[in-house]
């Protein structure tokens, strides 16, 4: 029976008054009838997962092509102004990262117009996102560069003769078209693994890149193209690095030939880096009042290309310039199947890359929007967006946090925005292409340093993540140095598992804490924390704050012993010696026994103290046959002994284990956490467990926890119900025996083997006999 008062006290606080019985597990159960779990067989759940209807049908196409769940209610005179505006702003913006972020990607600038438009229109039937642009984004293109700079570096398409020296000679039609084979038959493989991870319903793995691991990664990507494009900025003359120190040898490089610096490439870089920055300042400052942001990038671009065909840069200045955009399309072609080998660990981690930056954006937007993002089928979506990519040359694109930002702050809807955008870049593709050739490479890499600055500001991040959580700031340093020293790939995978040992070493050295009373209330708390709690007399009560296994049950059983001040088995394994001692002693003679007690004779001699760190062996103990209760002698050991042993004192008379915050167990726990309860029970502590989920009690049984000595009794709903029962045991235990609270009473103030007591003779009267044995 359970009543509940509630009330308004003068403090303003409220208060409530619950009276009920104090619950063990048992008592629970047969007071609170389980509900009857029915699990279906196999042939059932498949006959339901199999089963069809016509609305079954609509759902999963609803669910494979999100726009015809959008697409009937979308509001034609309300939205397709705004969706016009906001793909125009986007596919502006969207060719002119193609082309530059396709320097990343060491292709040709025309393939990344291509790789600006195919994906995007697979994406607007699949995807469930309404603001995402797909696209290059340079993160990504950086990695694909560094795979197409692995398998067609230049040394494999020099032309032969006069290639001494700094006059190298490179057949530079080859190597694009090998370039571009390899970066698409890449981004065929990306669509291939991202497609089955959809269909396999992984798209859970993206959890494990958590958000520090992301933010050192983009930041040392973005610190990587900084490299590669400064190089772009200066026209110096530098080898291709991949892999491990790719970076420092390529800033070496650079640095090596500073000389050589082209002035017409630098001074425009600079003033286009300049402008952009000014005017995106600009933009982001005043982007309440502006309907439509500046399009810098577009100004900047067609004023460079006019200046560079005007003074004729490249010829006058040798200038690098963009030379050659195929106009209209490219034929299709196959991947080459027998590179797949030779890419597959880097198409994985790319993926992964990809996926993640373009799924975590999608859902901010989806989240301001009220609209859900599902992972799984965006994994579908970008699958088949880079399968079909793959097959038009194009190379591996995810979102471009300042593309996206643009669709969705100039009003864009839905994905029609993104529609409208690709006729932007259609018509770049078809007409415009030409008319950039003469526009300078420093220019675009320019434009892609420029869009830098939200990845490198994430920098301010780590002291803010050092005060919230260190762990999390350790990772994101970690993932950050590994990816600009090692190259992207090992540096993904280096934070990866160093994110994940961070997660084992929290659970393998959890917090193990010792509880004490709310005064006049029901809550528990950690003793070290707050003060004026009380701790049960005789009583503690242990906290371990993690899951339980083999890999942290050694800190339990010490955070025990920390906690109650002494070692179980260690205790065990003295008291034992003790007996031994004394019953050598009893037979010859030295000590007398009667039937309740002790009896000493005079000039006893045992060899002094044992020092504390003797050799025990509790277990070779019990092989011997020795242990307290075989011998017939009781023993206070809290006393002075007659024999001079180091036996440690134990205070207590109860531990209780709060289950609270335990969410699994293993094997190996659950066999250790049953040797713990024995130790106790041996030296006549009893054990108990509070707050223990159904789950954890549903393992314990499954792996034979319990047995004749441990019980499901010794289990309760809460701490404060196993404090009552203890404390109701021990007043029920002295209230039926008036001897026994008579001996608690005078063993306060008698020596027990002090035998000239009056006190202690009064203890030895035959009908009090058995009962003195309490010591």
């Amino acid at each position: 029976m359970v009543s509940a008062n509630m009330d308004l006290p003068k403090t303003g606080r409220t208060q409530y008054l619950v009276k009920r019985t104090v619950y063990s597990e048992p008592s629970f159960q047969n007071d609170n009838e389980k509900k009857e779990k029915i699990r279906k067989t196999y042939r059932q759940r498949m006959a339901n997962s199999c089963s069809c209807s016509a609305r079954r049908v609509l759902l999963i196409i609803k669910s494979i092509f999100p726009i015809l769940d959008w697409l009937p209610k979308y509001r034609w005179k309300e939205w397709i102004v705004s969706d016009i505006i906001s793909g125009v702003s986007t596919g502006l913006v969207s060719t002119l990262q193609g082309l530059s972020f396709a320097l990343l990607a060491e292709v040709p600038v025309g393939y990344g117009l291509y790789s600006a438009f195919f994906p995007v229109l697979i994406y607007v039937f699949l995807g469930t996102s309404k603001h995402l642009s797909i696209g290059p984004f340079p993160v990504v293109s950086l990695m694909v560069g560094a795979v197409v700079l692995q398998l067609a570096p230049d040394e494999n398409f020099m032309l032969p003769g006069n290639n001494t020296g700094l006059n190298i000679t490179i057949n530079e039609t080859e190597r694009d078209s090998q370039r571009v084979l390899v970066s698409g038959t890449l981004c065929f493989l990306i669509g291939i693994i991202q497609l089955a991870f959809g269909v396999l319903q992984i798209g859970f793995i993206v959890r494990y890149l958590g958000e520090p691991l992301v933010g050192g990664f983009t930041t040392a990507a973005a610190f990587q193209v900084l490299v590669s494009q400064i190089k772009q900025v200066l026209n110096v003359p530098t080898k291709n690095y991949n892999g491990v120190l790719s970076i420092i040898y390529t800033i070496i490089d650079i640095f090596a030939n500073i000389k050589k610096t082209n002035i017409a490439d630098l001074i425009a870089g600079l003033l286009a880096f300049i402008v952009c920055v000014i005017v995106k300042e600009f933009n982001e400052k005043f982007k309440h009042r502006l309907r439509v942001p500046i399009p810098i990038e577009i100004i900047v671009t067609v004023v460079a290309t006019g200046v560079s065909y005007g003074a004729k840069l490249d010829k006058k200045y040798g200038a690098g310039i963009v030379k050659t955009i195929p106009s209209g399309f490219v034929q299709p072609i196959a991947p080459d199947v027998s590179m797949f080998s030779q890419m597959i660990g880097s198409a994985f981690s790319i993926g992964i890359v990809a996926y993640a930056v373009a799924v975590s954006v999608a859902k901010v937007y989806g989240t301001k929007h009220n609209y859900p993002v599902d992972g799984n089928q965006e994994f579908i979506a970008y699958g088949a967006s880079n399968l079909f990519g793959g097959i038009f040359s194009c190379f591996c694109g995810s979102t471009a946090l300042s593309r996206t930002a643009i669709q969705e702050g100039t009003g864009g809807k839905t994905q029609f925005a993104s529609l409208f955008s690709t006729l932007v870049v259609l018509i770049a593709i078809l007409v415009l292409g030409r008319l950039l050739e003469p526009l300078q490479k420093s220019v675009l890499a320019a434009i892609c340093i420029a869009n830098l600055k939200g990845m490198f500001w994430q920098v301010r991040d780590v002291p803010k993540l050092w005060r919230q959580n260190k762990w999390d700031s350790v990772i994101w340093v970690v993932t950050c140095v590994a990816a600009i020293v090692l190259g992207l790939d090992l540096g993904l995978l280096v934070g990866l598992v160093f994110g994940l040992l961070t997660v084992i070493l929290q659970v393998q050295f959890p917090s193990c804490s010792s509880l004490g009373n709310v005064p006049n209330s029901d809550l528990y708390k950690d003793v070290k924390i707050y003060n004026n709690l009380i701790e049960p007399e005789g009583v503690k009560i242990v906290r371990f704050s993690s899951g339980i296994f083999y890999g942290n049950i050694e800190g339990l059983r010490s955070g025990i012993r920390r906690i109650v001040g002494f070692d179980s088995g260690r205790v065990f394994a003295k008291r034992t010696k003790a007996l031994m001692k004394i019953n050598k002693l009893i037979k010859k003679g030295q000590l007398r026994t009667t039937k309740n007690g002790v009896i000493s004779t005079i000039g006893i001699d045992n060899m002094g103290y044992e020092p504390e760190d003797d050799p025990e062996d509790p277990e070779g103990f019990e092989n011997l046959g020795i242990t307290t209760r075989q011998v017939e002698i009781q023993v206070d050991w809290n006393s002075e002994l007659p024999v001079k042993v180091n036996v440690p004192k134990v205070s207590i008379h109860s531990i209780i284990f709060d289950f609270s915050q335990i969410t699994f167990l293993d094997v190996v726990a659950v066999k250790v956490l049953k040797l713990i309860f024995k130790e106790f029970k041996r030296i006549d502590v009893d054990a108990y467990i509070a707050a223990c989920d159904d789950n954890i009690f549903k393992k314990l049984e499954v792996c034979y926890f319990f047995d004749e000595t441990i019980t499901s009794d010794v289990f309760f709903l809460s701490v404060h119900d196993a404090v009552l029962h203890i404390e109701h045991e021990r007043k029920v235990k002295h209230a039926h025996d008036p001897i026994l609270e008579k001996i608690s009473l005078m063993k306060e103030s008698i020596n027990p083997y002090d035998f000239t007591d009056p006190a202690y003779q009064q203890l030895q009267e035959p009908d009090e006999a058995m009962r003195a044995l309490a010591f």
